[in-house]
């Protein structure tokens, strides 16, 4: 039997940086999926075999060397979610270091170790084929990697004995809420992994799907009841977030009354984001009045976004083509480069967003479209395998 789960990225709608200082931001899961498919080997094939699809690399560990360097990890605590020690990544290194991993994809390196470490904690040592590709570009500030653990951590726990699913049932299914939630702990553990210390805002919405509220580390739940599209605009320029977010601060410590104004200007942008898209469109009038509203707050966002300093000449070029086709822009994350967000009405034209498309392609920029506000982590079971 092979067990396939997926996972969805995230944007920021409204809140970056604002939510560094204790202010409300507003998350939403996008349409657009990491997947990983684990398909369980006999014992007397002694391998664990990962295929990272996307990016061309394949690793194998035999299950007698895992053990040897993993040896504490072992007996599976798949129930009960444990941090990573400084020891254990010191052994994941080893693991990781005995393979021919390219000095340009060494940075990849650490979402190794996750996935060395999740699957022995959760799995234990079996033997299996393990394969994961993703719609979502790396670094781009999209939750890749929180898809990427998100995802891993439902495939393995698909596969234990901590969650019970309906093996028989076809095509994608969801998790019950407190299911999710363990998938959503034990994926937080990968992201600390890879980040060192996440917000855990990423995770959530890849696990949970559609819209979170996040402030000064509480989270609530927002159901979408607007069926919203985005066009997301890679601009491909890397970005410090480290960097930008110090600057952010040091800003605010040289201005502390100009910035708690600006600050307070986007958490009430954040709230009432959150207010309008829960609401019931009534009919395509009040539809098409709230996608407006929606517009005029990601311009005040952005607005405000520049103010503080993280703006870039590449989300000012996607912003001033968008203008043309009078469509609405903001940056998403910690900006400096990145993906920017162009909301799409539900009356455009496809020939319309085509020419958006192509123009901001000249620029060097990738653009996809995606739906807002959807599923969180799903898993489907193949018995042909």
């Amino acid at each position: 039997m092979e067990v396939t789960a997926r996972a969805p990225g995230k944007i920021i709608l409204a809140g970056e940086h604002a939510v560094v200082h204790g202010y409300t931001a507003v998350a939403s899961s996008i349409d657009l999926y990491t997947v990983f498919s684990i398909r369980l080997r006999s014992e007397d094939d002694d391998t664990v075999k990962l295929k990272l699809n996307d990016i061309g690399l394949d690793f194998s560990w035999s299950v007698r060397r895992i053990k040897e360097v993993l040896s504490h990890l072992g007996s599976p605590f798949s129930s009960t979610p444990t941090s990573c020690s400084l020891e254990t990544i010191k052994s994941l290194a080893t693991l990781v270091d005995e393979q021919s991993f390219p000095e340009t994809k060494i940075g990849l390196a650490s979402g190794v170790y996750a996935f060395l470490w999740l699957y022995t904690s959760i799995l234990g040592f079996k033997p299996a084929t393990v394969t994961v590709s993703s719609e979502l570009p790396v670094g781009a500030g999209l939750g890749s990697s929180a898809a990427y653990c998100v995802s891993l951590s439902a495939a393995l726990l698909a596969l234990s004995d901590s969650v019970k699913l309906d093996v028989s049932q076809k095509g994608w299914s969801t998790f019950n809420e407190s299911e999710a939630e363990l998938v959503n702990k034990w994926a937080f553990e990968g992201e600390k992994i890879i980040h060192g210390k996440p917000s855990g805002v990423d995770n959530s919405v890849s696990t949970f799907g559609n819209v979170i509220k996040f402030k000064s580390g509480v989270m609530t739940r927002v159901n979408s009841n607007m069926p919203l599209r985005m066009l997301i605009t890679n601009t491909k320029v890397g970005r410090d977030t480290k960097a930008l977010v110090a600057n952010v601060s040091a800003r605010k410590s040289r201005h502390p009354d100009a910035m708690c104004s600006v600050l307070n200007a986007i958490e009430a942008i954040s709230d009432e984001w959150s207010t309008i898209i829960q609401s019931h469109a009534v009919d395509d009038l009040y539809l098409s009045a709230n996608e407006e509203k929606l517009g005029e707050l990601m311009e005040m966002n952005q607005g405000l976004l520049l103010s503080i300093g993280v703006s870039h000449a590449s989300i000012e070029n996607v912003l001033q083509t968008s203008m043309k086709y009078k469509l609405a822009s903001k940056l998403t994350g910690a900006g400096g480069g990145g993906c920017v967000l162009t909301l799409l009405p539900t009356h455009i034209s496809g020939e319309v967003i085509g020419k958006l498309v192509e123009e901001l392609g000249s620029f060097g920029f990738q653009s996809f479209t995606a739906g807002i506000g959807g599923k969180g982590v799903q898993i489907s079971f193949d018995h042909s395998s």
